[in-house]
């Protein structure tokens, strides 16, 4: 089954957690928690997405190149204006539980700006 989801004015994490249990199929009556599910979910209008308090300014993605010292830090306001699919991917990344169908289940996630 396909879901469709307007990202219009709804919170990033609140909508991240959403979309993180239509991915497991714990919304269907035939859950298997060892089956990676069978729906998708197709999130229509992103750019709009809302974030509440001051994350905006403050929240901030880090990540490693591997060398020592290279820890690399982006704001939530550069990494949205680059890439706000890749903001919503990484949230719903982080819901899943961390197992092989992971990945197997975030490619039935698909963002459109």
């Amino acid at each position: 089954m396909d879901y469709t989801i307007d990202a219009t004015n709804q919170k990033l994490g609140r909508l991240a957690s959403k979309i993180a249990l239509i991915l497991q199929g714990k919304l269907r009556p035939d859950y298997e928690p060892r089956l990676a599910g069978k729906d998708r979910v197709i999130v229509e209008n992103i750019s709009k997405i809302e974030v509440t308090g001051k994350k905006f300014e403050k929240k901030i993605y880090y990540r490693h190149t591997g060398y020592m010292g290279h820890l690399k830090e982006k704001s939530y306001r550069e990494a949205f204006a680059k890439s706000p699919e890749k903001v919503l991917w990484t949230a719903v990344y982080n819901m899943l539980p961390k197992n092989k169908l992971r990945a197997e289940r975030l490619k039935r996630l698909i963002v459109k700006k």
